[in-house]
């Protein structure tokens, strides 16, 4: 790939995922990291990219609210993985989605279906669906967080307490062999868990990018949880740990 090309390469990726790190892009590119750092130069300098601590962005996203931004990362994986849960959902049927990027793809995969009765702490999700196809949207109460439009504490966990739902999807901070699921917020992983104990099926949504990783907050082992959907195989330790559990794996699109 010649210079030229690899500059628009480097904006092609930018369009898809609105910021990446620079070991990711040499990554992608199949380059050095020397390489891509001096690929970055010209566009930096004339202002088409924003650099930042070891990434860059396109200056529109970099501009973002931290909820959208997160919404544009791993979009595809999101956006499949959605649709696999979404087909498994019925016209009707009850669902608990806690705050989430995933989960927000979720809701909008849903907006085909009919008559659902939906219970979330996000604004985001209860906007979406509020309006659609007949459903009744119930959203947990209480002081809503500048960086997600999500309502977090003992009114949010208490008010969505009071209901018994046919699906509860959550998404994950951090998926670990060892620990289960975890997040990096305790609010966050209070309120994922009390969603967890309020559906017949509990599913956890996650792209890849969350295996492995150590969070600060446990939320449940995987034997708290009927089904982890996900884009692509998990490693061997974790699919073991999953099915030890007896937790299914689903991988979308596979």
């Amino acid at each position: 790939m010649n210079h030229s090309k690899r500059h628009s390469e480097i904006l092609r990726l930018l369009e898809d995922e609105g910021t990446i790190t620079i070991a990711d892009l040499a990554d992608k590119l199949g380059v050095s990291l020397e390489t891509v750092r001096r690929d970055v130069k010209p566009l930096t300098a004339d202002g088409a990219i924003l650099k930042m601590h070891g990434a860059i962005g396109l200056p529109s996203v970099v501009g973002e609210a931290p909820f959208e931004r997160r919404m544009r990362e791993n979009a595809e994986a999101k956006r499949t993985i959605a649709k696999a849960v979404a087909a498994t959902i019925r016209d009707g049927e009850s669902v608990m989605l806690d705050t989430g990027t995933t989960t927000s793809y979720l809701a909008r995969e849903l907006l085909g279906h009919r008559r659902l009765t939906v219970v979330t702490n996000s604004s985001d999700i209860a906007r979406t669906l509020a309006t659609a196809n007949g459903n009744k949207v119930y959203m947990a109460g209480g002081e809503l967080r500048s960086d997600s439009g999500a309502a977090f504490g003992v009114s949010a966990i208490e008010f969505v307490s009071r209901f018994a739902v046919t699906h509860s999807v959550i998404s994950a901070g951090a998926v670990h062999a060892a620990t289960g699921i975890m997040d990096y917020n305790l609010e966050e992983a209070e309120f994922a868990r009390m969603v967890l104990s309020r559906g017949q099926r509990t599913v956890v949504v996650t792209d890849h990018s969350k295996f492995g990783r150590q969070g600060l907050v446990e939320v449940c082992r995987f034997s708290g949880i009927s089904e982890l959907v996900t884009d692509q195989a998990p490693p061997a330790e974790l699919a073991d740990a999953l099915a030890q559990a007896g937790a299914t794996l689903t991988v979308a699109g596979a």
